[in-house]
C-alpha cells in the first residue's frame, strides 16, 4: 500500500479519468486517492437534478466505479450536505487533502468557497482545478478587462487562446489501506420506477465516459464533413449528441477541441476545415453560455435585459400541458417534444422552435420552458439552458432580437422538408402527403380521410393560431420597447 494521508478526490461533474486535471493532481501527490461521489441535494440554492438527468447519473456512476476499479481504486458514494460529508471523510480516513475540479454555477461558487476557506484554516491541503471549460470565466475578457456581452467578439478572444493539450490517465498510487463506507447506488432511487419512462433513454444513450469516447469517434469519423451543411436538420444524424456527456464531464471539451482539430488536419480539404470550424463554434457557444452565468448568476431566474419582466406573460395550464405533451397542433414542434420526452434529447433547431412557439404564440414565461427542459434533458446544464431560452425570448445577452417568431410551418418545411422527423415522432401523420406534413389542418379532406386523420380526434387542431399570436407577441414587445426608450429618454 502507498504511505500516507489519502488525498479525498471528490467528483463532480467530471466523470472520467482521462484529462481529470484534479485526479492528476492528486496522483502525483503519491499518497493513496479516495475517489468519492456526493449526491448533495441539500445545498440552498441548487437546482436539484431532474428526472432524465437522475437516469443518466445512475448509469455514469455505474460506468465510472468500472472505471476507477480498474486502476485499483474504490468510488465511494455518499449522501448529503457536502461539507458535512467531506468533515466526515476526513475524520474516518486521516486525509489531509481535498482536490476537486471547479462547477461555475452560482450556487457551487459560494459553496466550494466556503468549504475551501473551513478546510484551509483545518490545515488541509485544498486545490481546484478546470476540467469543464477551455478557459475560466474570468480569462476572456475585452481590452477594457470587462467580460464580453456578445457572442461573435467574445469567439474571436477565444479563438485566439488555444487551450491546453488533454492529459493522459496518471500513474496511480493505490487506495487507503482502510476504506470509509460507501452507500449503494440503488438506495438513491435515480432510476424511475412507476412507472419506468426510460426505456427511450436506454435505447439512445450510453452513459459515461466509454459511451462518450466511442460517441466522438463516430461523429468525426460519419458526422463532422456533413456538419456545416445539415446541422439544422433533424431529419438527418449530423450532429454531434456530444452534450450528455460533456455536461456530466465524461469528456472534456478540450478533448473535443484537440481531437476535431486533429481529425481536421487529415487530406479532406477546406470543406472539412469549415466544417470543424462550425462544429468548434458550437463549443465556443458553451463557454460564452459559462461565461455569462459567471458574471450575470442570475441569468437562470430573471432576463438579463430587465424590460422584458413588463411583458404581459400569461398562465394558461392547459395550453403548456398542450406543449409539453407535443400535442400544439403543429408537427414540428410536437415532434420536438415527443423526441424529448422519449429519449431525453431534442435537436438544437427544434428546441428553438419549441422555445419560441412557447414564450411568443403562447406568451408563457421563458423560465417555464427552462424548468421543463431542466427536467426532461439528459444533457440540462445550467449555464446552456438559461442562455438558450433567454436567446429565444429575446431577453438575454447578445439574444436573437425581440421581433424574431419562428414560424412553426416554414421552419419545419426547411429544417424537415420531406417530414421524416415528423413522420417518426408523430406517427399519427404518417399517411399524410409531403405538402400537408407541415400544415395538416390545411390539408384536403380527401387528403384527411385517406391518411386516417381526424383533426380534433386523432391529431390536434392548432391550440392558437400562429399568424395571430405573433401579430400579439409583436405589439406585447413593441410596447415594452417603447417603454424601454421613453425611460432612458427621461432618465
Amino acid at each position: 500500500m502507498t504511505e500516507g494521508a489519502p488525498t479525498i478526490l471528490w467528483l463532480r461533474h467530471d466523470l472520467r479519468l482521462l484529462d481529470n486535471p484534479a485526479l492528476t493532481a492528486a496522483a502525483q501527490r503519491k499518497r493513496p486517492i479516495l475517489p468519492v461521489y456526493i449526491l448533495d441535494d441539500e445545498t440552498p440554492g441548487e437546482w436539484r437534478i431532474g428526472g432524465a438527468g437522475r437516469w443518466w447519473l445512475h448509469h455514469s456512476l455505474t460506468s465510472l466505479a468500472t472505471s476507477f476499479g480498474s486502476i485499483g481504486l474504490p468510488l465511494i458514494l455518499r449522501r448529503g450536505l457536502a461539507s458535512d460529508v467531506i468533515a466526515n471523510l476526513i475524520d474516518e480516513t486521516g486525509a489531509d487533502a481535498v482536490f476537486w475540479n471547479r462547477s461555475y454555477e452560482p450556487y457551487t461558487i459560494a459553496r466550494d468557497t466556503a468549504l475551501k476557506q473551513s478546510l484551509t484554516a483545518r490545515g488541509l491541503a485544498v486545490a481546484s482545478f478546470n476540467a469543464a471549460l477551455l478557459h475560466e470565466p474570468w480569462t476572456v475578457n475585452t481590452k477594457q478587462g470587462q467580460p464580453y456581452k456578445v457572442f461573435t467578439p467574445f469567439w474571436r478572444a477565444l479563438r485566439q487562446q488555444p487551450p491546453p493539450a488533454p492529459l493522459p490517465v496518471p500513474q496511480m498510487p493505490s487506495a487507503p489501506a482502510v476504506l470509509p463506507r460507501t452507500g449503494e447506488l440503488s438506495e438513491w432511487s435515480l432510476l424511475p420506477t412507476r412507472p419506468d419512462w426510460s426505456s427511450g433513454l436506454r435505447a439512445s444513450w450510453t452513459p459515461g465516459e466509454t459511451g462518450a469516447q466511442q460517441r466522438l469517434a463516430a461523429f468525426l469519423a460519419d458526422g463532422l464533413e456533413q456538419y456545416r451543411s445539415d446541422r439544422d436538420r433533424p431529419d438527418r444524424p449530423a450532429t454531434s449528441r456530444l452534450s450528455p456527456h460533456l455536461h456530466w464531464g465524461e469528456v472534456s471539451p478540450r478533448q473535443i477541441w484537440h481531437a476535431a482539430h486533429m481529425f481536421s488536419q487529415g487530406d479532406r480539404g477546406a470543406t472539412h476545415d469549415d466544417a470543424t470550424e462550425a462544429f468548434l463554434r458550437q463549443l465556443g457557444w458553451r463557454e460564452f453560455a459559462h461565461h455569462l452565468l459567471f458574471h450575470w448568476p442570475d441569468l437562470p431566474s430573471r432576463s438579463w435585459r430587465s424590460r422584458f419582466d413588463a411583458l404581459p406573460w400569461r398562465s394558461d395550464p392547459a395550453a403548456l400541458r398542450a406543449w409539453q405533451k407535443g400535442m400544439t397542433g403543429y408537427p414540428i414542434i410536437d415532434a420536438g417534444m415527443r423526441e424529448l420526452w422519449h429519449t431525453g434529447w431534442m435537436h438544437n433547431r427544434v428546441r428553438m422552435i419549441a422555445a419560441s412557439f412557447l414564450v411568443k404564440d403562447l406568451m408563457i414565461p421563458w423560465q417555464t420552458g427552462e424548468a421543463w427542459f431542466w427536467d426532461t434533458l439528459v444533457d440540462a446544464d445550467l449555464a446552456n439552458n438559461s442562455l438558450g431560452w433567454q436567446w429565444t425570448a429575446g431577453c438575454g445577452a447578445d439574444a436573437a432580437p425581440y421581433f424574431r417568431i419562428f414560424n412553426p410551418v416554414s421552419q419545419g418545411e426547411k429544417s424537415d422538408p420531406n417530414g421524416s422527423y415528423i413522420r417518426r415522432w408523430v406517427p399519427e401523420l404518417g399517411r399524410l402527403p409531403d405538402p400537408w406534413i407541415h400544415k395538416p389542418w390545411q390539408a384536403p379532406a380527401a387528403a384527411l380521410v385517406a391518411a386516417g386523420i381526424e383533426l380534433g380526434r386523432s391529431y390536434p387542431h392548432p391550440i392558437v393560431s400562429h399568424l395571430i399570436a405573433r401579430e400579439v407577441a409583436l405589439e406585447a414587445y413593441q410596447t415594452i420597447r417603447k417603454q424601454g426608450i421613453r425611460t432612458a429618454a427621461n432618465g
